[in-house]
């Protein structure tokens, strides 16, 4: 053999051995290569693989395919939850020309990073990363196997790509295959059972039967919809249980498993746990409260704010009419009024405490000034304000005390009046929130019942705060006049503020229930109207009938129309309707946006309205910034969970995205050169 010949030869078996390993056909026909690795797909923005863990199949014996995705630097692509936006990757795996015997399993991932872009959180890989699947082959001879992978590649835009892949392996016993090492580093990666009981309670609060978790802790949901993922959760120990303090959305169902993965710790100790947590409330003594005497103080200063509120306006008349008759009284007749006053208000706030906790308790999410929602309930308070309004200008006679509310609150006296102003003040001014209550209140959802109740107790003594100084120092009613002739004139004015509010009412249940609202409240009114006319005569016959009208009311409640009313900010040229993806879409492309959460019965909503934002609108606008408004009037759980995201229970709720970073909670009480001074932030060299 010449030494030409030798060489041919050997370069020969350098080709065939060689030949797997760069990905090339067989010279022998059109199948793929017997390998275990596709040619990679590349792009710009990806590369990607199709592997096995083994270069030979034996039928019935499972092996693992994967896709293997690298996104390039600055990309990221998807887990299976892609979080607030994107979407997770697909694997459709087939024998070629569809023979059958190919069984497969789910898709599997491993655990995902935590992405947050200007309020925006995802879940998934910004590096390489193999998402696997188990397959048999029960088929005869080799196995020709075609997958079709999509998946979606995001930085500052995202690229939807796909690709179809294929390997073909030979029938022979399994062994591993040059890819099998990176089989083998993923599943080690791949969420491993808990070790430990894991259950969800009804306020949202995941708690867990072990303490030996390393920090940091964090929770992926599978459906990230019931969940806030912009509101990191508060991770504590207590009583030998971990508690991770999730923010549930209007989508929560507190009787349904929530599943998801759980990651502690970080580098080489990072480990991750599949959980299925089951309904269950924290066991006693599983919480703590270290935080509580903070919220008493924001609940206290809050609750004496809300005074000031233009929500409360509604009232001021019967509290202004309440305040001027101690004048001239003894002191302890000033201090058991301003206490009947107090107990009054209390009282009402330990039932909204009680409902809403009982509302989500049964999974449903219900904020502050939730009853306002419900156009029945409006229609009883337009109901109930005409007939304060009526008493007040003598129309509806009641004998015994200021209150006016029905003749068994006063037969006793001044108190049970008091008393019952108290309990409407609370009702009427539960449409808006006041500075420092909305973070109590919303901190208070993740709190053991009695510690929020003590929350919404704590509220309750700050909007009663004046009249509590009144009963600790009785002597300052002495400053006022004392009660005679003027005090009957007083209260025939205060009538048209309660006629006003009446009024309100009627305007809020119409974009609630619609234009026949209108005439069913309306009649209502006329009832209440003639109820009050039979009650000045003194025979038992009229009282029946007044009696009977009053029963008939809720004959005349209107249904609610719809899920929402309007778009809200209706009536504000160049406000857009709140949607939540154009509302990312336009974070996406770096533009500004101003986001207003309002209701028709928030006062101070409208007030914001006329006062601060439609001056400042045009130069809104001259400076590119999108106006989205959210009407929260009848409900809607994409508002409700903006609000959870930003810690808030009510409405108002003013949040400006700058075109970079993160958005800001502005006031609740805004002004045009606050609006203003944010245009001329979004174009600094825009006069404003």
């Amino acid at each position: 053999m010449t030494g030409r010949m030798r060489m041919r030869i050997m370069v020969a078996l350098v080709v065939v051995l060689a030949w797997p390993m760069l990905g090339l056909p067989w010279l022998g026909g059109p199948d793929s290569a017997w390998a275990a690795a596709s040619p990679a797909y590349h792009s710009p923005q990806s590369t990607a693989r199709l592997l096995t863990d083994t270069d030979r199949v034996a039928p019935g014996t499972p092996f693992r395919v994967g896709l293997e995705l690298t996104p390039a630097p600055g990309w990221h692509t998807y887990w299976i939850d892609p979080g607030d936006a994107g979407a997770p990757p697909t694997l459709a795996l087939t024998a070629a020309e569809g023979v059958p015997g190919l069984t497969q399993g789910d898709l599997r991932f491993p655990a995902p990073d935590y992405m947050a872009d200007q309020g925006v959180v995802s879940f998934g890989y910004t590096a390489k990363t193999l998402l696997t699947r188990r397959v048999t082959w029960r088929g005869a001879g080799k196995l020709m196997l075609t997958a079709r992978a999509t998946w979606l590649t995001c930085k500052d835009i995202c690229i939807p790509e796909h690709a179809d892949f294929s390997l073909t392996l030979p029938q022979g016993a399994p062994a591993p295959s040059a890819e099998a090492g990176e089989f083998t580093a993923t599943l080690a990666r791949m969420p491993k059972p808990a070790p430990f009981a894991a259950h969800i309670a009804p306020d949202g609060t995941l708690w867990l039967a072990s303490t030996g978790l390393a920090a940091p802790v964090r929770f992926f949901p599978a459906r990230s919809d019931p969940i806030n993922l912009d509101a990191a959760p508060l991770v504590r120990t207590h009583g030998g249980l971990t508690l991770l303090t999730l923010r549930p959305t209007s989508s929560f169902d507190a009787h349904a498993v929530l599943r998801g993965v759980l990651e502690a710790g970080t580098g080489a100790g990072r480990v991750a746990y599949a959980l299925d947590a089951t309904p269950m409330p924290v066991p006693a003594g599983g919480r703590g409260g270290q935080a509580l005497p903070v919220l008493w103080l924001l609940a206290l200063a809050g609750g004496l704010i809300l005074n000031l509120m233009p929500c409360v306006f509604p009232v001021l008349a019967m509290k202004a009419f309440s305040l001027a008759g101690m004048g001239g009284q003894g002191a302890r007749v000033v201090r058991r009024e301003a206490l009947a006053y107090t107990v009054g208000v209390l009282a009402s706030f330990l039932a909204l405490a009680l409902l809403l906790l009982g509302l989500r308790a049964a999974g449903q999410a219900a904020g502050w000034g939730f009853q306002f929602q419900a156009p029945g309930f409006v229609a009883a308070m337009a109901w109930l304000f005409f007939a304060i309004g009526l008493n007040f200008s003598g129309l509806l006679e009641v004998r015994g005390g200021f209150a006016g509310l029905g003749q068994a609150l006063t037969a006793r006296g001044g108190l049970l009046g008091s008393f019952a102003t108290g309990l409407l003040a609370v009702l009427v001014a539960t449409p808006c929130t006041a500075p420092f209550m909305g973070a109590a209140l919303a901190a208070s959802v993740s709190l053991p019942a009695w510690a929020a109740v003590s929350v919404f107790l704590a509220l309750g003594v700050g909007f009663s705060l004046p009249w509590l100084v009144v009963a600790a120092w009785p002597g300052l009613a002495r400053v006022l006049p004392r009660p005679g002739a003027w005090m009957q004139h007083l209260r025939e004015a205060l009538a048209f503020p309660m006629y006003a509010a009446a009024l309100w009412m009627v305007w809020v249940c119409a974009r609630e229930a619609g234009a026949n609202a209108v005439l069913a409240v309306g009649a209502g009114l006329v009832m209440v109207g003639l109820a009050a006319w039979l009650l000045r005569f003194t025979g038992r016959g009229a009282r029946v009938v007044a009696l009977a009208l009053v029963f008939l009311l809720p004959v005349l409640v209107p249904a609610r129309q719809g899920a929402g009313a309007g778009a809200g900010g209706a009536g504000i040229a160049g406000a857009s309707r709140f949607d939540a993806a154009r509302l990312a879409a336009l974070r996406a492309r770096h533009k500004p946006v101003l986001v207003d959460m309002t209701a028709a019965w928030c006062v101070t909503c409208l007030v914001n309205e006329r006062v601060a934002i439609d001056p400042a609108l045009p130069a809104l606008r001259a400076a590119g910034i999108t106006y989205m408004v959210g009407d929260w009037t009848g409900g809607s759980p994409a508002i409700t969970a903006f609000l959870h995201r930003y810690d808030r229970v009510g409405v108002p709720l003013y949040v400006y995205f700058p075109p970079d970073g993160k958005g800001e909670v502005l006031p609740q009480l805004l002004t045009p050169g606050l609006l203003r001074g944010l245009a001329r932030q979004a174009r600094p060299g825009q006069a404003a």
